[in-house]
């Protein structure tokens, strides 16, 4: 790896902690270029606008959850296994010390959600593919009889996004001790009403 891509690249790991706690709009090149030791138009050089930067992050993001929540759960046996590593490993995602704000898409989320443009289209393309991999999983797993052949796929992808959410808010926003043990618990019912 070149120089100029190992700065982008530690850049771009700061980044996605800060905006993790302080959202996207709260990076900013000049506060990121002087905690990193950097000089603004050397910081600039590797990233054309904030947007980039941002857009960068997202990115970031998006593969480090393919790595550590997706390509895990695939390993795990079709049907309810795959289900529930899935929901395990991106419960554990929200968690992650790299990330000590949460989960970086719940944030951009909330800032994006109604803003036209690079930010939300990416936003909105990696969570429906996310959401679209959660129905094949559910899928399968009516598929080896694990669940009911009849099951909602997409419902159940929403209801565990949902889950998941609900999760975030509750432990970040409201500090519920309890938290995790009702979202688990609402997940465990969804299992429930899945299975055959």
């Amino acid at each position: 790896m070149r120089k100029g891509e190992e700065t982008q690249e530690r850049v771009v790991e700061r980044a996605l902690q800060l905006a993790t706690r302080d959202g996207l709009d709260g990076l900013t090149i000049g506060s990121l270029a002087a905690e990193l030791g950097l000089s603004k138009s050397g910081l600039f050089a590797h990233f054309r606008s904030k947007e980039d930067l941002q857009l960068q992050v997202l990115k970031a993001a998006a593969e480090r959850f393919r790595i550590l929540v997706i390509q895990p759960a695939l390993a795990a046996q079709r049907g309810e296994p795959r289900v529930r590593a899935l929901f395990d490993n991106w419960f554990a995602w929200g968690n992650h010390p790299a990330m000590p704000g949460g989960c970086i898409f719940v944030a951009a989320a909330i800032e994006f959600d109604d803003r036209p443009g690079p930010l939300r289209d990416f936003l909105v393309e990696s969570q429906t593919a996310f959401l679209a991999a959660l129905a094949r999983a559910v899928r399968l797993a009516a598929e080896v009889g694990h669940f009911r052949p009849e099951v909602d796929a997409e419902q159940f992808a929403f209801d565990m996004y949902a889950i998941v959410l609900g999760f975030h808010h509750a432990s970040r926003l409201l500090h519920d001790n309890k938290a995790e043990l009702r979202a688990r618990t609402a997940f465990e019912r969804l299992l429930a009403l899945a299975r055959a």
